[in-house]
């Protein structure tokens, strides 16, 4: 089991002393969630806490995630990143896959690139984007950024997409891992055919269920033999009975945070957070 720390919708001046903190008490990544802005007035529901609300969000710092995993980088040495997970479809393909690229070059490749579909219909309208078709544009912006790390020229012409080839450089000497968020059919297909997939929360019971079908997904599409990651977060990870549990249905990473933002829990002090992620460091992840 791999034990990663989630920072995020904190202050910003948190960041780098946590990261560091993590670092030396042994965690094996950082997670960072994925946020814009936050709308006036919105029509869509949430879809991963109870009642779909979203004022959980509301006046809740948010970092550029990328940017936050550039500033972490170079601050540390071993530990790895993962965005947890990252609005791609509302966004450039090219100009994604160039800020991967210099993060990967930066870090000397701890990026582990999580990708999702905002649930907003507010975030599309906002970035220009159309709402419309966004799980292809997903599909196809996954194949540009994949492409766009061979160094070589790359052109893509796809449904959403239509794009003369380039080069970019630095190329990573690395292929960036890219783990697919998402609960749906299409999100679970899609993270099939990726490196891993990142569940935003689930019983111990629905999470069998995933990563059942995820199994059948896998063996469908011929990449069973590949390696593959799941993130899930750690709420059954308290306790060694249940990091075991999770172990033993194929979880390989778990997310551990102190805090229920759903339940609008206000932020910590930024010693309180360092004590509590060096306790469970000593209680869980050296033992």
């Amino acid at each position: 089991m791999r034990f990663s720390y989630q920072i995020g919708m904190c202050e910003s001046d948190h960041y780098v002393p946590l990261a560091q903190a993590a670092e030396k008490a042994g965690y094996d990544g950082l997670t960072i969630p994925d946020s814009i802005c936050y709308p006036q007035e919105a029509s869509s529901k949430y879809p991963y806490n109870k009642d779909g609300s979203r004022e959980f969000l509301e006046s809740v710092p948010f970092l550029e995630s990328l940017i936050a995993v550039a500033g972490m980088a170079t601050v540390t040495e071993k530990i790895r990143f993962a965005t947890f997970v990252y609005k791609v479809a509302v966004r450039q393909a090219a100009v994604v896959a160039k800020q991967v690229q210099s993060i990967q070059a930066l870090s000397n490749n701890r990026f582990d690139f999580g990708v999702g579909i905002s649930p907003w219909e507010e975030d599309f309208a906002v970035c220009d984007v159309p709402w419309e078709k966004r799980g292809l544009r997903l599909d196809e912006q996954i194949d540009i950024i994949r492409g766009l790390e061979s160094g070589e020229f790359f052109g893509y012409k796809g449904e959403v997409h239509n794009m003369p080839a380039v080069k970019m450089t630095p190329k990573p000497t690395a292929p960036t891992p890219i783990l697919v968020g998402g609960h749906a059919e299409p999100a679970l297909r899609r993270a099939a055919k990726s490196d891993g997939w990142m569940c935003a929360g689930a019983d111990m019971q629905q999470l069998e269920g995933y990563i059942r079908r995820l199994n059948e997904l896998r063996a469908e599409l011929g990449t069973s033999d590949t390696p593959f990651r799941i993130f899930t977060t750690g709420q059954d990870a308290f306790t060694q009975e249940g990091i075991a549990k999770l172990e033993s249905i194929g979880v390989t990473d778990v997310i551990i945070g102190f805090r229920n933002v759903y339940e609008m829990e206000e932020d910590k002090p930024l010693d309180e957070k360092i004590a509590m992620l060096n306790w469970y460091a000593g209680e869980f992840i050296k033992k």
